[in-house]
């Protein structure tokens, strides 16, 4: 991120979302292996040969290698996708710009300018609230909303986006060539009738 930021533009935090949604994954992963192992010692035993006299001892070990091949089935098929799509998203705050990285080989960005912010709205679940989560929504005058699900710490957080947008420029200070003048009040060269050249 610090190769991308904008000339004056500093990061104030970058987070992953809330890691609640691999609690599935971390179940599986410890479950599998478990259930596999019964199921295993099961089979060795001769469970499956009285459930289905058909079975020798040849199809012992074909039966232990399908509960191994199961296992690795969970661990790579739910388990890893789950973790790399965890492990591939950030949310980075910087002092101009929230930005949002989904991916690790597909790479999506998903930006919002700080200064277009109108509205910043909190969601919390019950299950959010408990973990101190929730999705952030930021609402631009031309882009609707931009939604950033399961932002941990999400009040913190947003304290942090509420700091950033107040310490941003006003647009009369972004703009440094320009000349303010109060209502009413030309220099004296562009009122109608000024002075003349002498």
């Amino acid at each position: 991120m610090r190769k991308s930021l904008l000339p004056g533009e500093q990061v104030i935090v970058t987070t992953r979302p809330q890691p609640r949604k691999l609690a599935g994954a971390a179940a599986a992963f410890v479950l599998a292996p478990a259930l596999a192992a019964f199921a295993s010692a099961w089979i060795i035993r001769g469970g499956a040969a009285r459930v289905a006299p058909v079975l020798n001892r040849q199809s012992t070990s074909w039966l232990v290698a399908g509960c191994v091949l199961a296992v690795a089935a969970v661990w790579l098929g739910y388990c890893l996708p789950r973790l790399l799509r965890w492990q591939g998203t950030r949310y980075t705050l910087t002092s101009q710009r929230m930005v949002a990285r989904y991916g690790m080989l597909n790479r999506r960005d998903q930006q919002v300018n700080l200064v277009s912010v109108r509205n910043l709205t909190v969601h919390e679940s019950l299950l959010q609230r408990l973990v101190r989560s929730g999705n952030i929504s930021l609402e631009t005058g031309y882009q609707g909303v931009v939604t950033f699900p399961d932002v941990p710490e999400v009040a913190r957080f947003r304290d942090f986006i509420l700091d950033a947008i107040g310490e941003l420029p006003d647009q009369a200070d972004a703009l440094p060539d320009a000349t303010f003048y109060p209502a009413g009040a030309f220099p004296e060269d562009m009122r109608e009738g000024g002075r003349d050249d002498r």
